[in-house]
């Protein structure tokens, strides 16, 4: 029997896949921290401001594109 060349599948890092999403113009999203606990010491003005989605710095979009090859 000759050995078949298998093609190897390219896997999701799927932690990253829950964290980040890809926006319209290709770049990524990320939502911010401090939100989740502890919140009584926090100004109102500060939750409010933690709730909008930020989009990644530059220097780790290739990082995350690596995480996500797929594109999700």
């Amino acid at each position: 029997m000759s050995k078949a060349k298998v093609k190897v599948k390219v896997k999701t890092n799927k932690g990253a896949a829950k964290r980040f999403k890809k926006t319209g113009s290709g770049g990524y999203k990320h939502r911010q921290a401090h939100r989740s606990h502890i919140l009584t010491k926090k100004t109102s003005k500060r939750i409010r401001q933690l709730r909008s989605m930020k989009n990644v710095h530059d220097s780790d979009v290739d990082a995350i594109k690596q995480m996500l090859p797929n594109g999700l």
